[in-house]
């Protein structure tokens, strides 16, 4: 899990240097492209088909509908506002898919356990910061984008258990290029052939995006979901340390102020989920 959530930061690194000279639109559209080929080419060596009757259940169109909202949104995020707060924001997606469990599909969640979920809300207004000199409306692209992947994680929940990792993954990242060819007549600029840097920035995403998803569907699939969820948050340390490092980002009180109560939200309601397991 650790590694997966490395492996995420490493991939909106790539994604906001590759923004410096290519359009937005563009970069998801090659990056989808190249993701979606690694995929396929894994789901041939490991004999999966990619066309099954599943993949066009109701479940899997839901799912890849909030997957583009979140990929779309959340790489504009990234691009256009500082890497360490969409990071952050990000985070509270672990508290929506609690509070949609349990409005979609009735899951228990008791009074603690939804003050939790208020407090971590509490905490991505924080870092929002609306009606304060350092509100942006551009923040709440990370929101949109964080709330496209929670509905993305509830949909997966029902999902056909016969679809394998690489053939999730595949649909995965085609999601990225419709999402891109969404926003090709928002996209601000033309589309322009790649150099060699921008070429490598999106290489290396590619790389680094199969890496996270396989690491991440691993530690989900054979590790026990409550101890390896809390591993999750180190993507914020991740995030941070590149905004602050690498695009010279400030952490503001506010940043992290709200981190605490996002993390420290999470952490309670995980605790909570194995206490009442072992119960």
């Amino acid at each position: 899990m650790v590694a997966a959530m490395a492996a995420f930061a490493v991939e909106d690194v790539f994604i906001k240097a590759a923004a410096r000279t290519l359009p937005t639109a563009e970069i998801l559209i090659l990056f989808g492209l190249g993701g979606a080929v690694l995929f396929a080419v894994i789901a041939a060596l490991t004999g999966q088909r990619l066309f099954l009757r599943d993949v066009l259940s109701p479940v899997m169109r839901i799912r890849m509908l909030f997957e583009i909202v979140g990929r779309l949104f959340y790489a504009l995020a990234i691009t256009l506002t500082p890497l360490s707060a969409a990071t952050v924001i990000l985070q509270a997606t672990p508290l929506v898919v609690v509070a949609g469990a349990a409005l979609v599909f009735g899951e228990r969640v008791g009074p603690r356990r939804w003050l939790a979920i208020l407090i971590g809300l509490v905490g991505v207004v924080i870092i929002i910061g609306p009606g304060t000199d350092s509100f942006s409306v551009l923040s709440i692209l990370a929101v949109i984008g964080m709330l496209g992947f929670a509905g993305r994680d509830l949909a997966s929940r029902v999902a056909p258990r016969g679809l394998g990792t690489a053939i999730l993954g595949f649909y995965g990242f085609l999601a990225i290029v419709i999402a891109g060819a969404i926003y090709v007549p928002w996209g601000g600029g033309a589309f322009v052939v790649p150099g060699l840097t921008a070429s490598l920035w999106l290489a290396g995403a590619v790389l680094a995006g199969i890496a996270a998803y396989v690491c991440l569907m691993k530690a989900m699939r054979t590790g026990e979901v409550s101890a390896v969820t809390p591993f999750r948050y180190t993507r914020l340390l991740f995030g941070i340390a590149f905004g602050v490092l690498l695009f010279g980002e400030a952490l503001t009180p506010a940043m992290l102020t709200g981190s605490a109560l996002i993390v420290c939200s999470g952490l309670f309601i995980v605790w909570r989920g194995k206490a009442r397991q072992v119960s």
